[in-house]
């Protein structure tokens, strides 16, 4: 059977919690203000994409291909990205709401988060090398055994890194958030 393709095609507003969601291709293709709330996205492609404004939360990801996808606004509750196919594996985040969710043992280097929720959110294992997360609230936020080097985190907070469990060379960090690298210690510090 072949695979749908679609390209160069907006979606608005379309409920694909309600109708089934159509496993294909989707290149160069923007979706703005959808629900795909519990959607099967397993082997679906999304090359060039742009969701908008849209409900991911729960959404089955199977050997689903992200490539230079951008997520702005998006509702993104519980998702596993450990499931995704690796190879070009690219994504940006922009004000987005990913708590919850899971990126265990992928290699998402220079990925961007922007005023995003990353709370609960799973990093253990993951190469975050050179990524940034701007203005990120990365509360309860897991990180074991995470290449975090280059990373930068000055305008986050809420994180808490054990140095000793992840590599963290050259990563940034300020003030006065840097203290979640002190955690572990259960110390007091006072300015």
């Amino acid at each position: 059977m072949k695979e749908a393709y679609f390209e160069n095609t907006s979606y608005d507003k379309s409920d694909f919690e309600k109708t089934t969601f159509q496993k294909g291709e989707y290149e160069n293709c923007r979706f703005n203000n959808c629900d795909f709330s519990r959607a099967d996205f397993t082997d679906s492609k999304f090359i060039d994409c742009q969701f908008a404004g849209c409900d991911l939360s729960l959404a089955k990801l199977s050997r689903t291909v992200f490539r230079d996808i951008k997520f702005t606004d998006c509702k993104m509750l519980g998702l596993m990205f450990y499931d995704c196919d690796e190879f070009g594996l690219a994504f940006s985040f922009d004000n987005c709401t990913l708590n919850h969710s899971f990126f265990g043992q992928k290699k998402i280097r220079k990925t961007h988060f922007r005023n995003s929720l990353l709370q609960d959110t799973d990093f253990s294992g993951s190469d975050l090398t050179g990524s940034v997360f701007e203005n990120c609230d990365l509360r309860n936020a897991k990180f074991d055994n995470t290449n975090m080097e280059k990373v930068d985190f000055r305008t986050s907070f809420n994180y808490s890194i054990d140095p000793d469990l992840n590599r963290i060379k050259k990563a940034k960090f300020s003030l006065p958030a840097v203290v979640g690298l002190l955690n572990k210690y259960d110390i007091e510090i006072k300015a």
